[in-house]
């Protein structure tokens, strides 16, 4: 089978492009630019183009499909050659679910914790030597892929991601898979330049509950309210399975689940974590996972790729960083992080890298999201906000919108790293939440600062 991918340097782009040359398929791309590690991965397969553009002469009849790309625009020459040659065009998810429709299909939706769900899943299968297809959204200890697809195994996990599916398709990529059994881990407000309102945010997953094949399930966080109500009021046929934070405790710096077994030491923590675990869980009793051979494998579980990922320890002082940005992951991440450290002074940062965080509309949502934090610090860039052609967003909206007099506010990147220099963290907790790196910050400089 041959497939041209547009825009193959995404993220999702290229794994999907090596999990089909792996599968065996024929495959091209393209893209205007290309950056690590997609760069190199691509290269390894021998499929990185060989000049970046758009190159329309690259479509012709041959070509068996075309995934378009959420980086490539509606007039891409490319695109517009394949519609005019009438091929077959499928959105990322559109084709993982052709590739998928004869499997049983595992979907993990939520506005937080579905990659770290996905992950714990993934974990649990790797360990106990149980080969599924998957899609997660972060690079995971022991998988050199985050897409891998073939024609033999019964399940496929996907992690199911509510972003519009392509520049041709504006549904969200987890309406489009119409899964066997379903997880839903919660719901918050974000991705606003797509949904302008919480209401329309919310229908969206009304309708992924809906989307579940008839005879199929949805195991749901019933802590969560607007989960709860979403699930127990859709009319789908299917079953529909609660699941709550289990019983822990934290002695030490160390997170002990209660099991019927007794107390299981873990490596992640936190409230918000306990309850993926218990999702995760489900899932894989779903998949035939017995429940002691789950605890035995989530035991050394270390979390997904920028989820609360510990990058540096001592005795007295630790540092984590976590791709949180939305207010309900930075209060759910600070807060664990507070947990397991109470004696200890907790610096939180947080970078407003992202279109919903860097609107003046939306950041209202943020307060109280630092609260937990002894020492609370924000960061944002004027300049990304112009570049978002965003509204201009001052020193006191930001502090009127976390509610904290305290509040540090940085502007300037050389201003935030010289506070960060200028700490010292003895008996310091740091957390650096970010989906970008604060104007340039080094995280191989900041693991020096943990004496």
């Amino acid at each position: 089978m041959n497939v041209h991918f547009i825009a193959i340097g995404g993220s999702a782009m290229h794994n999907l492009a090596i999990a089909l040359h792996n599968k065996g398929y024929q495959v091209t791309g393209s893209d205007d630019e290309i950056f690590e590690p997609s760069k190199s991965r691509l290269n390894a397969k021998g499929i990185l183009p060989d000049t970046y553009g758009w190159f329309p002469e690259k479509i012709n009849p041959n070509l068996d499909a075309i995934v378009l790309g959420m980086h490539a625009k509606a007039d891409n020459p490319e695109l517009l050659k394949a519609q005019e040659l009438g091929l077959k065009i499928y959105s990322y998810p559109e084709f993982l679910y052709e590739q998928s429709k004869h499997k049983t299909r595992v979907v993990i939706g939520g506005s937080h914790g579905k990659t770290t769900i996905t992950s714990m899943i993934l974990h649990v299968m790797h360990y106990h030597n149980i080969d599924v297809d998957y899609m997660v959204g972060a690079q995971l200890e022991g998988f050199d892929v985050m897409v891998k697809l073939t024609e033999t195994n019964d399940f496929i996990v996907l992690e199911g991601d509510e972003y519009l599916s392509s520049p041709i398709d504006r549904r969200p990529k987890f309406h489009l898979y119409k899964p066997n059994i379903a997880l839903l881990s919660g719901i918050a407000w974000d991705h606003i330049n797509v949904f302008p309102t919480y209401e329309n945010y919310v229908q969206q997953f009304q309708i992924f509950v809906d989307s579940i094949v008839d005879g199929g399930s949805i195991t749901y966080n019933e802590e969560d309210p607007e989960v709860k109500r979403v699930v127990e009021a859709s009319p789908n046929a299917i079953r529909k399975l609660p699941y709550h934070t289990p019983d822990y405790t934290v002695d030490n710096g160390q997170t002990l689940l209660e099991t019927p077994e007794g107390p299981l030491p873990i490596e992640v923590f936190g409230k918000h974590n306990l309850n993926n675990l218990a999702g995760a869980k489900w899932i894989c009793q779903h998949m035939n996972i017995h429940e002691d051979d789950f605890y035995e494998a989530i035991a050394t579980f270390k979390g997904a790729s920028k989820r609360l990922e510990k990058i540096a320890e001592s005795k007295t002082s630790v540092a984590y960083k976590d791709f949180a940005h939305s207010p309900s992951k930075v209060e759910a991440t600070t807060n664990a992080v507070k947990e397991q450290y109470p004696n200890r002074t907790v610096v939180a940062c947080l970078e407003l890298h992202s279109y919903s965080s860097l609107n003046a509309e939306f950041l209202k949502e943020y307060k109280g999201a630092l609260d937990a934090a002894n020492v609370a610090v924000v960061f944002y860039s004027p300049h990304a906000v112009e570049i978002k052609k965003l509204k201009e967003v001052t020193h006191e909206q930001i502090a009127n919108a976390f509610e904290r007099d305290d509040l540090i506010i940085y502007t300037n990147p050389d201003d935030f790293k010289n506070f960060l220099f200028s700490q010292n963290f003895d008996n310091k907790a740091l957390l650096l939440m970010s989906s970008g790196n604060y104007g340039g910050l080094d995280f191989n400089e900041v693991k020096g600062l943990i004496g």
